[in-house]
């Protein structure tokens, strides 16, 4: 495969990359213009009762009435002008990291070649920000932050993105489900779009929490307010929550005893943590991760989990750390299979052939010649203890 080819396959992997400020950017402008359109209302609104008062009003009050809706008016737009340049500047932030990104891009396809100086750059670049993406989604932000300073490409992470969503993390894993509410009202579209149901079920966690600190009053109340209305989609979850109100959170009736488990914040967090994925087109693991595996994948074979086959150079043979993360990876597609030496994990070939010894076993010819210079022309095989003499051992054939 030519080296354009695979740099388009890099790129392939790299739509989060440039979806996600295309998100963003697209959100802000919504929220922008429903604002704007708001606003314009209420002025328009404001300013059509203050003439008509005004034109009931006594000559004397006239000049007084018009300064005040002009005054006021005035303020108005005042304050949507101050949010007409902050959202302008969001949006205007958000161009600039699609703009850098793309670059970042193209200059992967206008590499010469996997061994220029200029693809050493590149995947230095990417090998920093594959590590800031994990490094956040871990919670790591003081030395994501640093690092990603110090590499300068503050403009190829979602440090802000990040930070927002461990703040919402955080406060759920507090049970507090404001937070997270107030995002489900600025993203309702997109949830809206995924078919998504965090927010009922943020509603219903706020419900069980009155339940079980017996405000029956409140629960009530919040239960008329917010659930009911969602009967025609969640008939059977609010018939529970409203069954809810006759038990204890000591209950031993498991649907309700379900209800009042603590695990339930988790599984918020959880579902909050995909739903923002989704609507910010980011990848649900990180980059790191999806790297490793393309990497383990490609040397993952069946002996990598047999004891007495392993590769002393392989790394998924390590059981304590690749094997694990490779365990539920495919095994590597090899058209043409190669034989590796048990002693030192070389590739046996014509400059390295296999040889066998009297008891079957085969390993390279360096290997055992290396041996038998230690050792007085003396063999032992690794695997049964057995010792030969270095003039035993015979070339071995593969067929």
């Amino acid at each position: 495969m030519s080296d354009s080819k695979k740099f388009e396959g890099l790129v392939g992997l790299e739509q989060a990359l440039v979806k996600v400020p295309l998100e963003q950017f697209k959100r802000a402008f919504k929220v922008s213009q429903k604002h704007v359109e708001k606003e314009w209302a209420v002025l328009a609104s404001s300013a059509a009762d203050h003439l008509a008062k005004i034109e009931k009003a006594d000559a004397s009050t006239v000049r007084d009435d018009a300064l005040k809706l002009i005054d006021g008016l005035s303020a108005r737009f005042g304050a949507l002008k101050k949010k007409l340049q902050e959202s302008k500047e969001e949006e205007a932030l958000y161009i600039k990291r699609s703009r850098i990104r793309l670059q970042h891009l193209d200059d992967l396809l206008n590499v010469p070649s996997q061994d220029s100086p200029a693809f050493t750059r590149w995947s230095k670049t990417q090998l920093d920000r594959v590590l800031v993406d994990y490094m956040l989604r871990e919670g790591c932000f003081e030395t994501a932050k640093g690092m990603a300073a110090e590499a300068g490409i503050q403009d190829l992470v979602d440090i802000e993105l990040f930070s927002q969503s461990k703040m919402i993390e955080d406060a759920l894993k507090r049970k507090s489900c404001a937070e997270c509410l107030q995002w489900c009202k600025e993203n309702s579209s997109g949830l809206k779009k995924i078919k998504s149901n965090l927010e009922f079920n943020l509603r219903l966690q706020e419900y069980v929490e009155l339940v079980r600190s017996q405000n029956l009053t409140a629960a009530i109340t919040y239960l008329k307010k917010h659930l009911t209305p969602c009967a025609d989609i969640h008939l059977k979850e609010v018939q529970v929550a409203a069954a809810l109100l006759a038990f204890e959170p000591s209950t031993l009736c498991v649907r309700y005893k379900s209800l009042f488990d603590p695990s339930r914040w988790d599984q918020l967090v959880t579902q909050f943590r995909a739903n923002n994925c989704t609507i910010n087109n980011l990848t649900t693991q990180p980059m790191l991760i999806t790297s490793l595996q393309a990497g383990m994948a490609a040397l993952k074979t069946p002996m990598c989990y047999q004891p007495d086959a392993q590769n002393v150079n392989c790394p998924i043979c390590d059981g304590k750390v690749y094997g694990i993360l490779a365990e539920k990876l495919p095994n590597a597609h090899h058209v043409n299979s190669c034989l590796v030496c048990r002693i030192t994990g070389d590739i046996m070939n014509e400059d390295n052939l296999p040889m066998a010894l009297p008891n079957g076993y085969v390993y390279s010819q360096k290997a055992l010649e290396d041996m038998a210079a230690r050792n007085d022309g003396i063999l032992t095989c690794p695997r049964t203890g057995t010792q030969f003499h270095v003039s035993q051992m015979r070339k071995a054939f593969a067929i």
